[in-house]
């Protein structure tokens, strides 16, 4: 077996994070390669935001993170924010809009994220090693040594992981990771889905599968509110989508999937344009108009919603029937896969980096980025934001 080529970082992971990352520490005159171990770069940039790319909110603050990372999410926007974010893609040539604080590429196609992207790494003379499923890490006074499976060996001086976490394993990001960081010492907090549908048995999601409606909706564990979301609730055959519902996935993944707790709920108002006491008095009205019970809701909610709560209108209690509708408790069995989850929640513990650095505090010249980091943030550009920060903080570092 020859020598390994050797760069002065390499860069596990070729997705947001990591060409970020590469590109920041060529920029710093630094040569760099990036292992990536699916055929091309960027799978899941060209999947986000339905093939927009969601770059990033005009509010970049830290609370829309979970509460364990915002003290290294407000560091890391501190050096490398929203105003250097979009600075880095005017430099690379790409128009952007805002549409309601969400940022997308001017010709609304991830692909042109993408490309542009490519083309500095090009510009750079960035070494990307694509099929290169690294199988070990070791290191020793000179740097590291990535082996791939089939006997390719690269060496550098430092080494950046941003190899994602676990959701759309597909798409290249299926967690495999993690056992690198464990390697050097570090803790990684079991990943979940999050911003993924829920499961649920009740019968009212079988009867109105594929009805979509504009509704709030809380989640509900050991009988106190921790989430609640406004938005789109779609019934489904398993249960309960929509963007609504992914809002406020985060914590029943957590509480179901990592701490197995029982008894999760999610309420959902069906009719938040009315109040409750008013839903009763137009009930009561209908009902001293001899209306039939499946006509019962006809013109507030979809027709289908009759047939669904049959048994619910044929009470002779208008109040106990507006209170049905603008609180419907569904007891909550699981989520969806990896797969259908947009983020992971979980990962390498924040505590355990250098918050200025990224630097890992158990392995000099080892640095983290993007989603393999105890890191998620809200639906909206947060994630991919905090990608491109992340990325470009640890790559300036290397």
């Amino acid at each position: 077996m020859g020598s390994p080529e050797r760069f002065e970082v390499a860069v596990l992971g070729g997705g947001a994070a990591g060409i970020a990352a590469a590109i920041a520490a060529a920029r710093g005159g630094k040569s760099v390669v990036i292992c990536e171990h699916m055929p091309r770069l960027g799978k899941k940039i060209l999947a986000s935001g339905n093939g927009r790319c969601n770059l990033l909110n005009e509010n970049l603050s830290e609370k829309f993170y979970n509460t364990a990372a915002q003290p290294l999410v407000k560091n890391v926007f501190a050096k490398f924010g929203r105003r250097d974010i979009l600075d880095f893609f005017e430099r690379l040539g790409l128009k952007t809009y805002s549409d309601s604080g969400r940022i997308f590429p001017a010709t609304n196609q991830s692909s042109s994220v993408l490309k542009v992207l490519e083309m500095e790494l090009r510009r750079l003379a960035v070494s990307v090693e694509l099929n290169f499923k690294v199988t070990d890490i070791t290191s020793g006074k000179d740097g590291f040594l990535l082996s791939s499976g089939v006997g390719r060996r690269i060496a550098s001086r430092s080494l950046v992981i941003a190899a994602g976490g676990r959701s759309y394993p597909a798409l290249g990001s299926d967690g495999a990771s993690y056992k690198f960081a464990e390697q050097f010492g570090h803790k990684v907090i079991v990943p979940v889905p999050a911003a993924v549908a829920l499961m649920t048995k009740d019968r009212i999601c079988h009867l109105l599968q594929g009805q979509k409606i504009s509704a709030s909706a809380k989640a509900i564990i050991g009988g106190k509110i921790s989430a609640e979301a406004a938005g789109e609730v779609l019934f489904t055959k398993y249960g309960l989508s929509g963007t609504a519902i992914l809002d406020i996935s985060r914590d029943i993944s957590v509480a179901i999937n990592r701490f197995g707790n029982k008894g999760v709920k999610i309420a959902i108002d069906m009719v938040p344009f009315i109040k409750e006491n008013d839903l009763a008095s137009e009930l009561k009205a209908r009902m001293e108009k001899k209306y039939l019970p499946e006509e019962m809701i006809a013109g507030i909610l979809p027709n289908k919603f009759g047939g669904a709560f049959a048994d619910a209108l044929k009470l002779q209690d208008a109040s106990a029937i507006a209170k049905i509708f603008k609180s419907k408790d569904f007891v909550i069995t699981g989520t969806r896969g990896w797969n259908e989850a947009d983020f992971t929640a979980g990962g390498i513990a924040t505590g355990e980096v250098d918050v200025t650095t990224l630097e890992s505090k158990f392995k000099k010249g080892l640095y983290f980025a993007g989603e393999i980091l105890d890191v998620d943030g809200c639906r909206g550009g947060y994630n991919l934001a905090w990608a491109w920060a992340s990325g470009h903080l640890a790559g300036a570092s290397a």
